[in-house]
């Protein structure tokens, strides 16, 4: 029993004593970090998926190239449906999509600890150029796919 005594003592002298309002102003503030963290994933679980479409398009293009190759291969054609294959747009597409989702994960690292240090210091100003580069990528992304997409046809 008075192991357990000097131990909530210790313990008492450990803990430094809090006001009610600091202890409120201190679980707000904790809220609000992990609140940082989660917009910090989700941009990361953004990144990833970025990078895997990259991949996913890059060996489409190496599937549709060996396809083309072997249509022809067994027509005795030029290429796939009597064309020749396309140059290869696809694979630098997907590189372009997974450097771009690299570049995404550490963007969205260096304003995690940026919101993290304006939020430490009560000074927080949201910033949109992250956005503003999601959405111009995204839609850069999309129109070179729809001006692929018609070449190809």
């Amino acid at each position: 029993m008075g192991v357990f005594f000097r131990i909530g003592q210790y313990l008492s002298k450990c803990a430094p004593s809090v006001s009610e309002d600091r202890r409120v102003a201190r679980v707000r503030n904790r809220r609000v970090h992990m609140a940082n963290e989660r917009t910090f994933l989700a941009w990361i679980r953004m990144s990833i998926g970025i990078m895997a479409f990259g991949f996913v398009v890059e060996k489409f293009g190496f599937f549709i190239k060996q396809f083309s190759y072997f249509i022809s291969q067994e027509a005795g054609q030029r290429g796939a449906f009597g064309h020749a294959p396309s140059p290869g747009y696809s694979s630098a597409l997907g590189v372009v999509l997974i450097a771009l989702g690299a570049l995404m994960g550490v963007l969205s690292f260096i304003r995690y600890k940026k919101v993290e240090c304006q939020i430490d210091q009560d000074t927080y100003q949201p910033s949109l150029i992250l956005d503003i580069l999601l959405t111009l990528s995204v839609f850069s992304i999309g129109i070179f796919l729809i001006i692929y997409l018609i070449h190809s046809l």
